[in-house]
């Protein structure tokens, strides 16, 4: 079975703690925590662009070359759920 991972920012989502809250408290199985909490998006109206220039920042911070991250988030986020 393939890993599910949030289909806001790409994040593999591994562990039952990755997975956002719907509004209800329930696991939300496409986002993860940091993307969705309590049926909210934590960067609500944030832009596509704007997120892939933050997962870039995010990746580097975790150590990804800058290239590298570039390369795998432009061609991640804009094939996930929320960006379609």
């Amino acid at each position: 079975m393939n890993q599910p991972i949030c289909q806001s920012c790409g994040m593999p989502m591994q562990k039952e703690e990755n997975f956002g809250t719907n509004q209800d408290g329930s696991k939300n199985l496409e986002y993860c925590q940091f993307c969705f909490q309590t049926g909210k998006f934590a960067d609500e109206g944030i832009t596509m662009q704007q997120k892939i220039a933050k997962n870039i920042e995010i990746a580097k911070k975790m150590g990804m070359p800058e290239e590298k991250a570039r390369e795998m988030v432009t061609s991640t986020i804009p094939k996930l759920k929320r960006w379609q």
